[in-house]
């Protein structure tokens, strides 16, 4: 099973998510040097630490900032029932109504199936093999 990683939209989403917080410190910073004389240098280098610091960071809550749409798609699920287009697939412990993504096809009671997608409290499935690789969900 391949390990999935953080990709260039998790980067982007928590750089976007630091950034009022940087520039709130900026100007926290920069009424501090009114204030106390503070030097320019000692600014920049605190925005650097506040910076390193955001960066150090990142590679303990990068998975926070995943997208997921549902924890569902892509999991295993047994038919309950002849799918054919549609039935019950348990999934998780669960008993969830199913749609076959491709309608002239026909699963068995007993055969494993893959969530594919979700709308409403309907799940859309294929049926499952080993190099079966989740897409896009909004697909």
């Amino acid at each position: 099973m391949k390990k999935k990683g953080w990709s260039s939209q998790v980067v982007l989403k928590y750089a976007l998510f630091q950034l009022p917080g940087l520039v709130l410190f900026f100007l926290i910073l920069i009424l501090a040097q009114r204030w106390t004389d503070l030097p320019l240098r000692s600014i920049w280098g605190l925005l650097i630490l506040w910076v390193i610091k955001d960066v150090v960071l990142f590679f303990f809550v990068w998975r926070a900032y995943q997208r997921v749409a549902n924890p569902l798609i892509g999991m295993k699920g047994v038919a309950e029932e002849q799918l054919a287009p549609s039935g019950y697939v348990r999934v998780r412990g669960e008993l969830w109504k199913v749609e076959v993504i491709d309608s002239n096809l026909q699963i068995d009671k007993g055969e494993a199936v893959k969530v594919r997608r979700i709308r409403g409290l309907t799940l859309f499935v294929e049926p499952y093999n080993d190099e079966t690789i989740v897409n896009d969900p909004e697909k």
